[in-house]
């Protein structure tokens, strides 16, 4: 049975028809053990993408690395020819290590073959957003990036990207890559525990442009909170649900992507964009944030 997710709360991504609804899928559990190699069941992994499309989800994350090649091949293996409304959101900037290392991508020509990497395991002659994955693992580090997002605008004039994201980045990045092109999102680490954006959201959220979390339930390291703990009892909600229903009240430009293997938690993800949250509650979720800073 799936769990049908209500479109009420959609947005669109800023000088674009593209309109999602705000609770999506980040594919990047689909691939095998530390996002390396296949998946233990493919079948599975198929099963849960067309689960999450039957159930209104239409904003899917993924990137090329996963696996590497192995989401997007999934992806296209469960959902291609695409449904209309469907926006596939990719990353580029890294490339994987044969001892499944994260390992920077930045240059020219591999940005140029990461988007050819995507464009083919896609089956897509243009990708509708690509991000910039600049940055740490989880944490930007102020470098230029000017060069980069230029190679990007270039694929975008040659019609292979319509539209440019970027990832892990900081306010003055934004700037820099905005006097190239424009840019419709922001994927960055941030969650009820993780509040290190909370000023960038806002600003974000006056120029219209989608503020994405990455590890919107803690990443590799699981949220552990008892304030999070007792909410979740009070309202017969898991402590993840809660976490996420969070994100979808913090502000009407966050967009979720939580990544699952199983259509199981799948479902338990997506009834988190249906709970109430009252003002009290809210109060005692902010009040995480501010004590872990």
């Amino acid at each position: 049975m799936t769990t049908q997710i209500s479109r009420i709360s959609e947005f669109t991504f800023p000088g674009t028809t593209l309109t999602v609804n705000r609770m999506g899928y980040g594919a990047m559990q689909l691939a095998g053990p530390h996002v390396f190699g296949p998946p233990r069941d493919p079948d599975e992994a198929v099963a849960v993408l067309r689960e999450a499309i039957a159930s209104g989800v239409n904003h899917i994350d993924t990137s090329d690395f996963y696996g590497p090649h192995v989401t997007n091949q999934i992806i296209k293996r469960a959902l291609f020819p695409y449904p209309a409304d469907l926006v596939i959101v990719t990353k580029v900037g890294a490339r994987r290590g044969s001892d499944a290392s994260w390992i920077p991508a930045l240059e020219r020509q591999q940005l140029i073959d990461a988007v050819h990497d995507n464009l083919r395991n896609l089956g897509l002659d243009a990708l509708e957003v690509v991000n910039l994955r600049v940055g740490g693992i989880s944490s930007p580090t102020e470098t230029p990036i000017a060069e980069q997002v230029t190679v990007l605008a270039e694929l975008q004039q040659q019609g292979l990207i319509r539209h440019i994201g970027l990832s892990n980045v900081t306010p003055r990045q934004l700037a820099e890559a905005q006097g190239i092109a424009p840019i419709v999102g922001i994927q960055n680490m941030y969650n009820v525990a993780h509040r290190d954006d909370d000023a960038f959201i806002d600003d974000l959220a006056t120029q219209g442009i989608a503020y994405v979390p990455f590890f919107p339930l803690g990443g590799f390291t699981p949220l552990q909170s008892s304030e999070l703990n007792a909410v979740a009892d009070s309202l017969g909600a898991t402590p993840m649900q809660i976490a996420l229903a969070w994100l979808l009240r913090r502000s009407p430009n966050v967009l979720l992507i939580p990544g699952t293997s199983s259509r199981a938690h799948l479902r338990e993800n997506l009834q988190a964009a249906s709970l109430e949250l009252t003002p009290d509650v809210l109060d005692e979720l902010d009040a995480i944030g501010k004590s872990s800073r």
